[in-house]
């Protein structure tokens, strides 16, 4: 994809002059333009402009209101604009300089200056992007299990730290559910390791499909997840991990697996309760529901009695 341009100036002759200057120059495959600092506003938070040209003098609106609009918004912070002042204007430079424009162009401008500052403040963008980009990507890998696409285990105790703190502060509920595949050894043992990562992936899409938007589910270790529900109680926890485990038995795999059905066990604490202070007690007491379904039979729900 290119570049987009928006052009903010009062002046038509001048707006054509930079569009005339740009267009020779084949930077940007598009190009948006508006009489003042209002009208260019909107169009900043309805497309994707990846440079602004402003006008410091216009009526209503002038470049230095655009400017302290633009610092309202978090998501147009990235966005370099450069300010159109006249050679007398070194005040207003320093000012829109200071309120976060990153470069000027003064008027009457040369092409070549204009074309000149354009290219810079793309090269940077474009490096910035890439590093955004970059960053979160190296963000991502470090929060998310590389097998199921789910949360890993580093990332599910800081969520879990600040879901209790929420939960204790405005005096909410709130559940841990823990998920454990039955007898999974003997899917690696009998259908190889590869058969089973398909089958820890297939598991991880239906617990995905299973939660709220507000949920959160990650891989714990081996064959076994946490899923976290916020503003969920102990008997509405109980009502989601019977889905899932209904859910889980449904399972259709083929190749190789295709006649392979697998269960899982199920363990469900919540707060308040009286045994849980911490991300530690919680977890220990879906654990232990955990064994207790475990101990009965398998494939099935226990959860912890609240407290």
């Amino acid at each position: 994809m290119g570049f987009t341009l928006l052009i903010i100036d009062d002046s038509k002759s001048v707006r054509q002059k930079i569009l005339t200057t740009l267009r020779d120059a084949d930077l940007f495959t598009e190009y948006f333009e508006a009489t003042s600092g209002l009208e260019g506003f909107k169009i900043l938070l309805n497309e994707k402009i990846d440079i602004v040209l402003c006008d410091v003098e216009m009526p209503g609106i002038d470049g230095f209101k655009f400017l302290s609009m633009v610092n309202t918004r978090k998501e147009l912070l990235d966005i370099p604009i450069l300010l159109l002042t006249s050679h007398s204007e070194v005040a207003k430079k320093i000012r829109g300089l200071e309120q976060g424009a990153s470069d000027y162009v003064t008027k009457p401008f040369s092409p070549e200056e204009l074309l000149a500052r354009v290219k810079v403040q793309l090269k940077i963008k474009t490096l910035q992007d890439h590093l955004r980009e970059s960053n979160q990507r190296l963000l991502e890998m470090s929060q998310i299990d590389p097998l199921t696409g789910l949360y890993n285990r580093r990332h599910m105790m800081t969520t879990l730290e600040a879901e209790l703190d929420r939960s204790n502060r405005i005096s909410s509920p709130f559940s841990l559910v823990m998920v454990d595949l039955d007898h999974f050894k003997k899917v690696n043992d009998t259908y190889g390791h590869q058969q089973g990562d398909v089958v820890l992936k297939s598991t991880s899409w239906v617990i995905k499909e299973q939660l709220r938007q507000y949920d959160s589910a990650s891989r714990f270790g081996g064959e076994e997840f946490i899923l976290l529900l916020p503003e969920t109680s102990l008997d509405e926890a109980v009502n989601v991990a019977e889905r899932l485990r209904q859910a889980i038995c449904n399972i259709q795999f083929s190749g190789s697996v295709t006649d392979l059905k697998i269960s899982a066990s199920l363990g469900v604490a919540a707060i308040p309760h009286q045994k849980i202070n911490t991300s530690e007690d919680l977890i220990r007491q879906a654990d232990d529901a955990l064994y207790h379904a475990k101990s009965k039979g398998r494939n099935r729900v226990e959860s912890t009695p609240l407290g």
